[in-house]
């Protein structure tokens, strides 16, 4: 019985982030807008219980992740040639374990990026190319096999949204903003950045993947934000109360209304992939991919790593 109830939906863990790096421009603009450039990487990796931190590499930014050994990850876009892409959204991503003291344990665990030399075997994950999923999925497996994650996954739990033991919210330390934010918004910010990409997206090839995110009708954000309130309205009926009983059936039509909207739209993913190629059509002026002054130009030189 104990078994059984250790697996149930209703043990499931709250998220607790990793904290913020310690240095001096976590609380400059520019660092903050590479930071929410990155969450859909940081943040998983940091449920994972991993510190990250933003850095320039040879001629983009890159995320460095600290390991329990003193190793360390570099996941970072192609440096050589540099990527033309909005920080946050290469063609690509390079994952690299790295160690000061030690380049034999040097490897690479994930290479998304295309090669330019069209003779050259393509490493399989490159058909992902610049989606965030396989590289945190390869991340996990990787660092799982040498004993580096400092929470290890759970049976049948998903690898890149993490849940650890928490009996309180996340507190604000977790997310860098303005004082006055005081909740950690993680799955709003998570879905920002999504929203980031999407209006960032060359093709509607890439619009129609950031859909499937949304739409996909088991594991999807519809989906399981269905599940969420059903759940929520579970939580009510606990109170035993008239008005716990109100709110359930309010959470429960709530959860009915968003499975609705789930299934009207389950084939606009298939009708953005059809529509006429986005390099016909006009760009909206938010686009990132229109707006390249605001990164780099407005970002400082590189900091030294040890710059505090």
């Amino acid at each position: 019985m104990a078994a059984d109830e250790a697996s149930t939906p209703d043990s499931r863990r709250v998220a607790s982030l990793a904290p913020l790096p310690d240095h001096r421009n976590v609380d400059t603009p520019w660092w903050q807008e590479l930071w929410r450039r990155h969450a859909h990487i940081t943040t998983p990796l940091r449920a994972r219980g991993l510190q990250c931190d933003i850095e320039f590499g040879l001629s983009a930014y890159i995320v460095r992740v600290s390991l329990p050994d003193d190793s360390y990850l570099i996941i970072s876009p192609p440096q050589e040639p540099s990527s033309e892409r909005p920080p946050g959204d290469p063609e690509g991503w390079i994952a690299t374990r790295e160690h000061p003291d030690e380049p034999s344990l040097f490897e690479v665990l994930y290479d998304s990026a295309p090669s330019d030399d069209p003779g050259a075997p393509q490493r399989p994950e490159a058909r992902h190319g610049g989606s965030a999923q396989p590289l945190i999925e390869a991340i996990d497996h990787r660092l799982a096999q040498l004993g580096l994650l400092p929470d290890p996954v759970l049976p049948g739990e998903s690898p890149h949204v993490h849940s650890a033991q928490s009996s309180s919210p996340p507190q604000a330390q977790g997310v860098p903003g303005t004082p006055d934010r005081a909740p950690v918004y993680v799955y709003g910010d998570a879905l920002r950045a999504l929203t980031d990409r999407l209006n960032g997206a060359e093709s509607h090839a890439d619009a129609a993947a950031l859909l499937h995110q949304i739409l996909e009708p088991t594991d999807g954000l519809l989906a399981q934000l269905g599940e969420f309130f059903e759940a929520a309205g579970g939580k009510a009926k606990e109170a035993e109360e008239d008005d716990g009983f109100d709110l359930s059936y309010d959470l429960a039509d709530a959860a009915a209304e968003i499975r609705s909207l789930g299934e009207v739209l389950h084939v606009a993913e298939d009708r953005m992939r059809a529509l006429t190629p986005l390099a016909s059509a006009p760009r909206l002026p938010s686009s990132p991919a229109r707006a390249p002054s605001l990164l780099p130009r407005v970002l400082p030189p590189a900091q030294p790593r040890n710059a505090r």
